[in-house]
């Protein structure tokens, strides 16, 4: 029998199934105030829906679907901009992407092996939206990682009315994070990975826009917490000689904004986003595709569909004001990654059994380096 894990799944249950939050226990990372709900769902109209596919011992993988605003995308496209950290990944929908600057569906995260799945599943959904009946040509926007070493990949059992009820649920406020949706099967500095959030709001007087980050990982390299050498510590890393891990596998980040940024400057934000995932000692090894998809969510830089004039006005911020954005992007990105990895359980799959981050000790080592608010 096929387990599905919805993300309306009740706040109660939700507390008692993930760690607490590195916040909550005392880890601040950045200097920055986080948004609300520390998610990426601070940014408004930004919604999040999950679908958790766990079966018998080999399937563990599923859904996570990104929403830019409650409209019809195709109609309304957000402007948006694609950076690829490393190119090993299978990121459907990139060239237009980077050729156009906006996005026009949901952002959906699964599988490498379900990427056309997926994609497939986003046009069904776009064909079907009220007002696109005449479309012709649909982008769907698609990102992955391999989870196959706990989850059955070459089964392929992300099916398209798994992606379809992943859009459907999904809403705005706290985000559900470890073990969930396309985190489900993901492996993070040879622990549990998973899907994590974080956001950031700038002051007042630097335009009190907000940026949120949700991340997909499963990757590696040397883990900080905070600068806390927690992987050197507990002497599991990279190129370590009793651990033999590749460091492979991938993260994919999504960085929102709701301030009025155009393609270029949102690739420049995309860029710093990979420095947060420097920063918890990601090295983007050879086998790890890593990309950064942002957008922003401004009213006034959406693009319609359907233009009566042969001009497009945007009114977007100067590069002079976007330097707090960019350290909004590394500071989010860097907790997100933390953050699924504190949420993420032991978790036994195809091919074995991936242990959970040791919160614990994570804790007695940050405290050790004086990192302990």
């Amino acid at each position: 029998m096929k387990f599905l894990l919805f993300s309306f799944i009740s706040l109660s249950i939700m507390a008692q199934a993930q760690q607490k939050r590195p916040r909550e226990l005392g880890i601040k990372i950045g200097v920055m105030k986080p948004g609300t709900n520390n998610a990426i769902t601070d940014v408004g109209g930004v919604k999040v829906g999950q679908m958790s596919l766990i079966e018998g011992e080999k399937i563990r993988t599923g859904v996570t679907a990104i929403i830019p605003h409650e409209g019809n995308l195709f109609q309304e496209k957000v402007p948006a901009a694609i950076f690829i950290a490393n190119g090993f990944g299978k990121l459907a929908g990139i060239s237009q992407v980077q050729e156009l600057g906006n996005i026009e569906t949901p952002i959906i995260l699964t599988n490498t092996l379900s990427v056309p799945t997926a994609a497939d599943a986003v046009i069904d959904y776009t064909l079907a939206q009220k007002g696109n009946e005449r479309v012709r040509s649909v982008n769907p926007v698609v990102g992955e990682t391999n989870d196959s070493f706990l989850n059955d990949i070459t089964g392929r059992h992300v099916k398209k009315e798994d992606v379809l009820r992943a859009i459907e649920i999904a809403m705005p406020g706290k985000v559900e994070e470890g073990n969930v949706g396309a985190g489900t099967g993901t492996i993070c500095f040879a622990w549990k990975g998973g899907i994590g959030t974080a956001s950031r709001v700038l002051p007042s007087k630097s335009g009190g826009y907000t940026v949120g980050v949700l991340v997909q990982t499963n990757f590696g390299g040397v883990l900080q917490i905070n600068g806390v050498p927690v992987g050197e510590e507990l002497k599991q890393y990279f190129m370590n000689d009793q651990l033999n891990d590749p460091a492979d596998g991938s993260c994919m980040i999504v960085v929102a904004t709701d301030a009025p940024l155009t393609s270029r400057n949102l690739e420049r934000l995309a860029k710093r986003a990979i420095f947060g995932l420097a920063k918890t000692g990601g090295i983007a090894s050879n086998g790890s595709g890593d990309y950064v998809i942002a957008f922003s969510t401004a009213k006034q830089l959406r693009v319609p569909h359907s233009n009566p004039t042969k001009f497009y006005e945007a009114t977007e911020l100067r590069n002079d004001d976007v330097s707090p954005l960019f350290l909004a992007a590394i500071e989010a990105t860097e907790e997100a990654i933390i953050n699924s990895m504190f949420a993420a359980q032991t978790t036994k799959g195809a091919n074995g059994i991936i242990q959970a981050l040791p919160v614990d000790k994570v804790l007695e080592l940050s405290k050790k380096y004086n990192k302990l608010k």
